[in-house]
């Protein structure tokens, strides 16, 4: 989807700085974006334009939410039901307050009373029960996907009034309440949710009550967001309940990074979306505004195919957990921004503990355990077995500009282990039709995904309730199964917390996920006239707070 008819054939920042105003107002033209010039003062109005890499593949809303992308759009257009901040702290948005019982199996969400949708109908109970079946089931014979972290125990939800909704379970589901959170589990009028997937797929047509609407859009191109004057109903978490400051805001498709960079320097474009962490320093010494923020979810690692020789081995995969430098990765591809893995999710996720300790780089432990495991070092240094060289092949993931860097560093590292390493690189649309979970050629799937609840991780790890499966194991590990029943089944945040602790001790000793670094997959560079968004808890920036200055 990118428009590569108008990629400039530039490539180095530097050289982009001069031709940059003439190379943007090219690319803009169809957006009908007209750049404010800067003068000190923010108020009320103003237009921003947003430089992103990507608009994904399809605008249906169930599928396209969770998408780096066109996450950021959904942000704006729609609202949730409750609000998630960078710290995994839950609190009300569209639902005013909520209980549940004593086992999480039932829920009450009490809701705002006179939020409305952009086409003008209530978001009232039963929009929210006509939500919450779409999320859970979705419509697959049409091509509208469930999402994919919502509970698989979902069973029901009912509209007691106009304004409180009961939701029932069939199991414990502690992750229910922190979920509504999730940037994947925005509320769409119930008109644009009974509509064809065709017709979902027009963004124009999708009905939110979001702070912005759609004011005009093309394929490929961009997207171009007004406010909406009569909004009323934001998250008091954010400060702001009350119309959005800025007038619009454009999402304008550049594929070229550098040229993003540039037309932010020269102010061009407000936002850059994605500069290589190389050049942040730099940035931010010319008086830009940079942010890295990390999101709740698993930090960016390999979910490891148990079924797939060797990685079926628990020795050959400890040793690729101890034969990788992580801090060598922090220190060559990023910037002190990063953090050092500390276990498979994120530091910030309420939950989390640290396994240091199970990460540590030991390339010595790791020869040993290859040696032990019958691979021996060949003349070239390639580990041999039976003929065969000990070989990984790595997918580098397109949704984060830095992964192929990473892969080429690990090769190195590996390969003095005595690893072959073979890299491959596709674009998002081929990337996501050749590389899965348990794939016949993927010995290692690159995991960079957000979640709210760390008690929804060990559901989708396994195949139990339709979950991922994300090391092939199918049933076969007793240990891994007991822990995701007895965390599914904790009825109280106490009870979970030392079964979570476990969980993460024993997937990273079984070398079942092995991390690289903590992840933060959205960069921002900011012009520094453009101030007061606010990063949620999966990393996006909602500029529904931000004000620009004239």
């Amino acid at each position: 989807m990118n428009d590569r008819s108008t990629r400039p054939l530039l490539s180095r920042r530097r050289l982009l700085t001069a031709t940059s105003a003439l190379a943007f107002a090219a690319l803009v033209a169809t957006a009908n974006v007209t750049p404010a010039l800067a003068e000190d003062g923010a108020h009320d109005g103003g237009d921003v334009v947003f430089l992103i890499d990507s608009l994904g593949d399809t605008w249906i809303p169930n599928n396209s939410a969770i998408s780096s992308f066109q996450g950021h759009i959904w942000g704006h257009v729609t609202d949730k039901l409750l609000y998630v901040d960078a710290d995994g702290k839950v609190s009300p948005w569209i639902a005013e307050r909520w209980e549940q019982n004593d086992n999480a199996t039932e829920f009450t969400l009490h809701l705002k009373g006179g939020v409305t949708f952009s086409d003008g109908s209530a978001l009232d109970a039963a929009a929210v029960v006509a939500n919450l079946d779409i999320w859970y089931a979705g419509r697959k014979s049409e091509g509208i996907n469930p999402i994919g972290l919502f509970p698989k125990t979902y069973d029901h939800a009912e509209a007691v009034d106009a304004t409180t909704v009961k939701v029932f379970f069939k199991k414990p589901t502690l992750g229910f309440i922190p979920t509504l959170g999730y940037h994947g589990s925005i509320l769409i009028s119930p008109k644009t949710i009974a509509s064809p997937a065709s017709s979902q797929a027009d963004l124009s047509k999708t009905s939110g009550s979001g702070p912005y609407v759609v004011e005009s859009w093309k394929e490929g191109d961009y997207v171009k967001l007004a406010r909406r004057k009569d909004y009323n109903w934001g998250p008091a978490a954010v400060g702001q309940t009350g119309p959005a400051h800025l007038d619009t805001i454009t999402y304008k498709l550049v594929s070229e990074p550098s040229l993003r960079v540039a037309a932010v320097q020269s102010g061009q474009a407000d936002v850059a979306y994605n500069a290589s962490p190389q050049e942040l320093e730099s940035l931010k010494s010319e008086g830009l505004t940079v942010a890295t923020p990390r999101y709740l979810g698993f930090v960016n690692g390999w979910a490891v195919n148990t079924k797939l020789a060797p990685y079926d081995d628990v020795k050959v995969r400890q040793a690729l957990q101890a034969g990788i430098n992580r801090q060598e990765i922090i220190d060559t591809v990023y910037t002190p921004d990063w953090k050092l893995a500390t276990s498979f999710i994120q530091s910030n996720v309420p939950g989390a503990t640290d396994q240091s300790a199970l990460l540590a780089y030991n390339p010595e432990k790791a020869e040993k355990l290859l040696d032990e495991a019958g691979w021996k070092k060949g003349a070239d240094g390639v580990r041999v077995k039976d003929g065969k060289p000990l070989l990984l092949t790595l997918n580098s993931n397109p949704y984060l500009a830095t992964s192929k860097s990473i892969d080429e560093l690990i090769s190195q590292q590996l390969g003095k282990i005595g690893w072959k390493v073979d890299i491959r690189a596709y674009d998002v649309v081929t990337y996501g039709q050749k590389v899965k979970y348990g794939g016949a050629g993927v010995p290692a799937y690159e995991v960079t995904r957000s979640f709210i609840d760390a008690g929804t991780v060990a559901g989708i790890l396994t195949n139990a309730n339709n979950g991922e499966n994300w090391f092939a194991l199918d049933e076969s590990d007793k240990t891994l199964n007991d822990l995701r029943d007895k965390i599914a089944g904790a009825g109280s945040i106490e009870a979970r917390r030392p079964l979570l602790d476990e969980l993460q001790k024993y997937v990273l000793d079984q070398g079942y996920f092995i991390p690289r670094t903590q992840i933060v997959q959205r960069i921002y560079v900011q012009s520094p006239k453009l101030k007061g968004e606010v990063y949620n808890g999966v990393a996006y920036a909602s500029y529904y707070t931000a004000t620009k200055s004239e």
